[in-house]
């Protein structure tokens, strides 16, 4: 008797990238990301790329949010 496929329990699961974004960068761009990439020893480019613009959009929704009271920087 073949054996069952052991599931993980759905919170353990990771999301599916089914969305493609395609950019291009210019010669300068593409050596600064080569560059960091060789330095800091980067197995993974795709995952760094997400990460990043990933962290950027949240920082900047948490930042256009809404506040309960206005805050004002005198």
């Amino acid at each position: 008797m073949a054996k069952k496929k052991q599931h993980k329990p759905l919170n353990f699961r990771k999301p599916l990238r089914k969305n493609r974004h395609v950019f291009t960068l210019n010669d300068l761009e593409q050596k600064a990301l080569s560059r960091y990439i060789k330095k800091y020893k980067i197995e993974n480019k795709s995952k760094l790329i997400r990460e990043i613009i990933m962290r950027e959009v949240i920082m900047r929704l948490e930042k256009d949010s809404p506040t309960l009271f206005e805050v004002t920087n005198d």
